[in-house]
This record gives structure tokens, sequence and C-alpha cells, in this order.
């Protein structure tokens, strides 16, 4: 349904009050009025890479009079702008970003410290009267920023000696050791990483890692709008992409940020099309393979965050290729927050 117009406002949130006449074609720019900020919705933008999310998540903002948190982890990065796809300031349509640009390639990327910093920014968009819309294929990051969710803390000193104790015993007599204060964890196949990590939440925080395991509850009341996408055409997509951003000057993108300290970052160093172009950099691949590379990897990645979202029953789904889709996800943001 749709925000009525102003002579019924009294009957809508603030928020959705419509600046002049309601439009009958094209965008609509819907005008926030003082609210308070918790009567405010808070909405995110989901799906997979190349589906079009940015996109969608600018034209809400313009009609909701709202503001965008970043949610893709590889977006964090300063100089990151032509392998990630980041929103250019031209593209962005004057709509406010947070959360972009926030790390140096050397940084690595923590869900625990976005999850504060997203909050954070949720709350100050709210105090602005406007509204918090998060976009972003980063699962994980995601949730960190809608749902309950703790992440308890680390002790270098503690996996230090656990990290001797499997290099000495073997992973063996560490699952033993995690079965008796963590069975659930223990029944799980967790790798070496994560079998340390177990052990290391228990010694911590005296609870079994298994409790801080997340649940499908948000934090706060939101809505969560999932681009549905066809999978062959998001497959060649993905490959124009890939190209685009190879002729956009990808390589010299990654050779700037390998004087910079590329290399050294465990986050960023990983991140698709940069790992490939390093090789090209190393001469272990031409740029024609590391594009290539590139492509499959990118598939691959697309394939596991559908996985991911699809998982997550709160997700309203919407046709990616929609030519209505701005309308359809803003009457369902109008019918979530209890217009009529």
């Amino acid at each position: 349904m749709r925000c009525a117009s102003a002579r019924r406002v009294s009957r809508r949130p603030s928020w959705c009050r419509v600046a002049g006449d309601a439009l009958a074609a094209g965008p609509r720019r819907l005008t926030v009025l003082p609210a308070a900020p918790a009567s405010l919705p808070l909405i995110a933008v989901v799906g997979p890479t190349g589906s079009g999310k940015s996109s969608l998540g600018i034209e809400l903002a313009r009609r909701f009079n709202g503001e965008i948190i970043n949610a893709d982890s590889m977006q964090f990065y300063r100089g990151m702008d032509i392998g990630t796809a980041k929103v250019s300031l031209d593209e962005r349509q004057g709509v406010p970003h947070h959360l972009l640009d926030t790390l140096d390639v050397r940084e690595e990327a923590s869900v625990a410290a976005y999850q504060e910093q997203a909050r954070t920014a949720i709350d100050a968009i709210r105090d602005r009267g406007r509204v918090p819309i998060l976009v972003g294929g980063s699962g994980l990051y995601v949730r960190a920023a809608l749902d309950v969710l703790e992440f308890p803390g680390t002790e270098p000193g503690i996996r230090a000696q656990l990290e001797a104790d499997l290099a000495r015993d073997g992973a063996g007599l560490l699952r033993e050791r995690l079965a008796a204060v963590d069975p659930i964890s223990a029944g799980r196949d967790l790798d070496d990483r994560r079998l340390i990590r177990a052990l290391e939440v228990y010694e911590v925080t005296g609870r079994p890692f298994s409790s801080f395991m997340p649940q499908r509850l948000y934090h706060q009341p939101a809505l969560q709008l999932g681009l549905r996408v066809d999978r062959p055409v998001l497959r060649e997509r993905l490959a124009t992409r890939v190209h685009t951003m190879v002729e956009d000057g990808l390589l010299d993108e990654v050779a700037r940020l390998d004087q910079q300290g590329l290399r050294s970052g465990r986050t960023a160093s990983r991140a698709l099309g940069y790992a490939q172009f390093l090789q090209v950099l190393d001469g272990e691949l031409t740029t024609e393979q590391a594009a290539s590379d590139t492509i499959d990897a990118t598939r691959r990645f697309a394939r596991r965050q559908l996985t991911w979202f699809r998982a997550d029953p709160r997700i309203m789904w919407l046709d990616w290729e929609d030519p209505l889709l701005g309308s359809r996800a803003a009457d369902h943001v109008q019918q979530t927050f209890g217009l009529s």
C-alpha cells in the first residue's frame, strides 16, 4: 500500500508523509518530517553480488528520505573501488552513504566492530529524522547489524597456548576437551581454526561456544528485501561485469594498492579480483586468465550468498528485473510498518 497524501497524513507515521501531490509514475520522493526515532523503519536490501542491491537501496532512500549503510565487507577498504563495484559519488544521487572507505587495505575487517559501527549509524540516522537502509551482500555483517548476535572476546595468550597444544597433541585430544565442555560444538565438523576458537571462547567466557550461535531474532524491528535472480542471467551478468572492471583499470587499481600494502592485508588481499590480479603482477597469470578466474570465483561466491540468504525465512523476495521493483519494495515497507 502507498502512503497517504499530505491531507491524510495525521493517520500515518510522520516519516511517510508525501512531499506534495502523490506522483502517478516514476520515482517518488518522500520527505521525512520530525518523528520519534523509534518510529522510523529499518530496511535492509540483500542478495547476491551483481543483483542490483545498490540501485534499489538508492531508490528507496530517495523515496523515504533515507541514508544508506554499507554491508559489503570489501567496500570498507579505501581505494578498492573498481573491483568491488563501489557506487561513485554521482551514482549515489545525493544519498548519504555510511561505512564506505573506513579501512586501510592492511587492516583486517571485524564483524564485531562493524556491529557497533552499524548500530551507531542506524541511531544517528534516525536521530536526524531519516530512514536507515542497510545495503549489501555480506551475510554475517547483515546479521550482525540486524540480529541479536553476541561476539565473544579473544585472548591472545590462551589462543597461543591452544595452538601449541594442537601442534603437540593433535586435534583428537582437543576435540575430547571440547566435548567435555561443549558437546554441541564438538559434534560439528570443525576445522582446526574453529576448534581452537571454540575452546578459546569457553576459556575466556566460561560459556560454550555453541551458546553464542545466532538465532533469527531481530535486534529491533526490521524488513529485509531480497533480490530474486535468474541464475543463468546472473552468471552472464557477472562475467560482463568482470570484463568491464578490467577495461576500467582493475589491474592498475591492484598495482596501486599493492604499493600501499595490499598483500599484507589478511582480508583485502583475498578479495575477489584483487587476489587474482596480484598474480598478474607476479607474472603467474595473464590478464585474461585472471579475469576468467575472477569470473569463476565470483559465480561461486554468488551461489554461497544465495544459499545464505535463502535460509532466512524473514526475507521478502522481489524479482530483480521487475520494472516496478522500486514501487513494490516501497509497498512492502509501508505494509510492514503498519500503513493501510
